[in-house]
């Protein structure tokens, strides 16, 4: 048996304690980009994609700030502008309230869930940089920053999923952000633009839970996402909840540990949630308080349609806007035949991406989709989760390479198929056909061009050039083109100018608060006038607006649009005393003054109406407002005609017609006009002028309305009950207003019922107990002896939102307490392991490689 020959001895190598520094090997710097470095790049190239995309679209559409048009439709106008105006004041310190109530609209009303629907994304207080009078300019700023933070959130996402070429993330990001839905829904309802940026933002928590990393971070991340807009943030998260299943189900890892990551990921969320309970609870709870909106059935788009919202340059409310650039579809498209994808890969993407369309049609998958309503408007409002999900696809795609020629072909044809199946809907135009069947063969192009292939020097540098401008110039022509469908078909409100110049400063000049209110009063120039113009009137409109304060103002005589949820002023002596308005802007920007009463005042005890105490509990009653006005004033000041259309001489006429949509005067007075088109709008009680008698008969413009009165006002009547009730009602000085509270010393002797001046919402308590109510204003008993009247307002469900938040903390703060004593003791184990190996001689570079690796690994 033969021995092996020795190998000859390889010559000692110097350790790492011996080696001369002369001797060690010099760094080398890598060709490549690391890979942060090149998910940052992506990042900032999709997000300069998508802002010049959708300026270029808004400026060629010619709507501000770039034209003469106005960009302010429906509510960004009527809502959102004037909202971020009262953020711009309370930011500055010039806000009538704080964060809990709001004196400006609908005579004080609460404002925190208003701030968590309108007005918590992190962006919102970059209004305060911009001049006031530029808030239009800063609403749109703000608009189009968010649409590019969605893009960068995108493709930060897709470079953490699987590595690959920066601009392609950064490409398909931007094809997210710039999808139908943002350019031409969302870039109008400013809030929805936080659920665009929380769906990537959530899968990205959903990799963080893949990973076991950052679950504090995670935490954190659902947290601002569903404090900035938690409508759209709750589709985002069902979205990534999707994702996430399709994630787990493609890793190749033991059941456990994959349940493990799907624990951790709900876990982050839901305490997410809790921690934005404190926003969150009085918002659902405000919601269930509102005036009850318009609901409607849900019914499918025809398929005709939904394929037509493919293509660019395309316009509905009442279909889902799938458009979200061909060269990404073309990648969609191509996925099921791209053979260098595994077909578990292909099968799970594409899977998703069409079960997610499918349930868009159903109507149980529908509801769920929206917290199981069917939204007023737009009944697909989640449309950007499949975007998204398209665009997470398409990126599955590239991962494995760019398809070959036969997957770009059959993807060519399937999109070919979908476009030929548009052909039959309205929706779809010549422009939006040449739009996709130019893109589509410039991206197959381009695509064809990065095929794999032979080693050999490829166009990557014009090829991705020419799919970004593709991207670029769809995307902009179904932003100009979203501009002139709404700019046809939706109500229009002007940017910032002289007119609100004047009329603000005529509000400001007019100041007396708290002393009395100034009301901008009607016509308004949006809905939320006193936000957007000053003054503490009573418009107001929120999809908050409470039922009671709805209700209780249309029995006064205001008229509504929105179906109620837009409540106007009333141009009325009678209400002006009661609200205490003191000074009222007409509509020649001249302002009206009065006497009213104090926001605080006396009435007897116990039920009773016009007459005194006694008999049944006062109501108000379902019909003309004159006797509602009285009731709430306590004494008779108005008057019947004195022949049919005729107030006496010497009295002014006030006409209710609140389904009247035309025309009404007095025979020898100015004409006005009413708005009544029910049951979207209620005309409001319309004031004709002075009556001279038989020469100032009522004229109609229109067929008689099914229901109007007339009554005659004896304004000295009105002088005198106003007179007895600021005689008997705290002294004027005694009155102090809070942020949200309100507090009167009484003259001796006083009892009775206290009324505020202001809408018995909840959430409104005054000497230590709850408020009741008095034909719908705030009120409270106040027995012999009692010196003064304090009332302070806390929105229902802030407490325990905020015990919410705080036991979420805790728990966040235990977990992440116990990963920091984890990583020390782990730390503490390799040193110990390192001292060891240092006294017995046998440590080494790889000791130390390794002992780093498992660092990295723990942190």
């Amino acid at each position: 048996m033969s021995t092996p020959h020795p190998s000859p001895a390889a010559p000692p190598r110097p350790s790492a304690r011996t080696r001369p520094p002369s001797s060690r090997p010099a760094p080398t710097r890598s060709p490549r980009r690391s890979p942060r470095r090149a998910s940052l790049a992506g990042s900032v190239l999709a997000a300069l994609v998508t802002a010049a995309a959708v300026c270029s679209g808004d400026a060629a559409a010619r709507v501000f700030p770039y034209g003469h048009r106005h960009r302010s439709v429906n509510d960004l106008g009527n809502q959102f502008v004037p909202f971020h105006a009262h953020l711009w004041d309370l930011l500055h310190g010039r806000a009538r309230g704080g964060l809990l109530l709001n004196w400006q609209s609908g005579y004080g009303t609460s404002f925190l869930p208003d701030l968590g629907t309108y007005l918590t994304s992190p962006f919102a207080p970059l209004v305060a940089l911009f001049p006031r009078q530029d808030i239009d300019l800063a609403v749109y700023a703000v608009t189009v920053l968010k649409t590019a933070a969605a893009a960068a959130a995108m493709a930060w996402l897709l470079r953490t999923q699987a590595r690959g070429r920066w601009w392609a993330a950064g490409l398909l990001g931007a094809s997210y952000a710039l999808c139908g839905w943002s350019v031409i829904e969302a870039s109008y309802n400013p809030m929805w633009l936080d659920g665009l940026i929380a769906f990537p933002l959530l899968c990205l928590t959903g990799e963080w839970a893949l990973r076991g990393r950052r679950f504090t971070a995670a935490v954190l991340v659902a947290a601002v996402c569903w404090t900035a807009n938690f409508y759209t943030a709750y589709m985002a998260t069902l979205g990534a909840a999707l994702v996430l299943l399709v994630r787990l189900v493609l890793e190749r890892r033991p059941a456990r540990e994959r349940v493990g990551a799907a624990a951790r990921a709900a876990g982050a969320v839901l305490l997410g949630i809790a921690l934005s309970a404190p926003v969150l609870v009085p918002l659902f709870l405000s919601s269930r308080q509102a005036y009850p909106g318009w609901t409607r059935e849900f019914r499918p788009a025809p398929w005709a349609d939904v394929f037509a919202r493919m293509l660019p340059g395309t316009y509905s409310f009442s279909s889902p806007a799938l458009f979200v650039g061909t060269g990404t579809l073309l990648l969609v498209a191509a996925l099921p035949f791209h053979r260098a994808v595994p077909r578990r890969t292909r099968l799970a993407w594409g899977g998703l991406t069409a079960a997610v369309l499918l349930s868009f049609q159903w109507t149980p998958a529908h509801l769920a989709w929206h917290l199981f309503a069917t939204p007023n408007g737009s009944p697909y409002r989640q449309t950007f989760v499949l975007a998204g999900v398209a665009v997470i696809a398409a990126w599955a795609a590239l991962a494995h390479g760019v398809p070959g020629p036969r997957a770009l072909a059959a993807g060519t044809a399937l999109l070919a198929a979908a476009a030929l199946a548009a052909s039959g809907s309205p929706l779809a135009t010549a422009w939006g056909f040449a739009l996709f069947g130019g893109g589509l063969a410039l991206a197959g192009a381009a695509w064809w061009a990065l095929r794999p292939g032979p080693a050999r020097r490829r166009p990557a540098l014009p090829a991705a050039a020419l799919l970004v401008l593709v991207l670029a110039g769809q995307a902009a022509a179904t932003t100009a083109f979203g501009h002139r469908g709404k700019l046809g078909g939706l109500d229009d409100y002007p940017s910032w100018g002289p007119a609100h110049t004047a009329r603000a400063a005529a509000l400001a000049e007019a100041d007396g608060w708290p002393a009395y209110r100034t009301d901008p009063s009607r016509p308004a120039l949006s809905g939320n006038d006193p936000l957007l113009l000053g003054g503490e009137g009573g418009a107001y409109y929120s999809s908050h607006t409470p039922d009671v304060y709805t209700r209780t103002m249309a029995a006064l005589g205001a008229g509504w649009t929105s179906r109620g949820r837009n409540v106007q002023s009333i141009d009325n002596p009678v209400t002006d005393a009661l609200f205490a308005v003191g000074a009222r802007l007409e509509p020649d920007g001249t302002v009206v003054r009065s006497r009213p009463l104090p926001l605080l005042t006396l009435r007897p005890a116990g039920p009773g109406g016009p007459g005194g105490p006694g008999g049944p509990a006062p109501s108000y009653r379902d019909g003309p407002p004159f006797a509602n006005q009285e009731l709430l004033l306590g004494a008779r000041v108005y008057e019947d005609p004195v022949a049919p259309g005729v107030c006496r001489a010497g009295t002014e006429a006030f006409l209710w017609a609140p389904e009247y949509h035309a025309t009404a005067r007095l025979a020898d007075g100015p004409a006005f006009r009413m708005n009544g088109n029910p049951p979207r709008n209620r005309a409001a009680l319309q004031p004709l002028g002075p009556s001279r008698g038989a020469s100032s008969a009522l004229v109609l413009d229109a067929p008689e309305p099914p229901r109007r009165s007339l009554s005659c006002l004896d304004r000295g009547r009105l002088d005198a009950a106003v007179a007895a009730l600021r005689a008997a009602a705290p002294d004027p000085a005694s009155v102090r207003v809070g942020a949200s509270s309100v507090s009167a010393v009484l003259p001796p002797g006083s009892s009775g019922t206290a009324v505020l001046a202001a809408p018995a919402i909840a959430g409104w308590s005054c000497n230590g107990r709850p408020a009741t109510a008095h034909l719908g204003l705030v009120a409270t008993p106040v027995t012999p002896g009692t010196r003064t009247v304090a009332c302070t307002f806390r929105p229902p469900g802030l407490l325990p939102g905020a015990a919410a938040a705080a036991g979420a903390l805790l728990v966040v703060a235990v977990l992440e307490l116990r990963r920091l004593r984890r990583r020390q003791w782990t730390r503490l184990s390799h040193w110990r392991v390192r001292r060891t190996s240092a006294e017995n001689g046998w440590a080494g570079p790889w000791m130390r490689s390794a002992s780093k690796s498992r660092r990295a690994r723990v942190s």
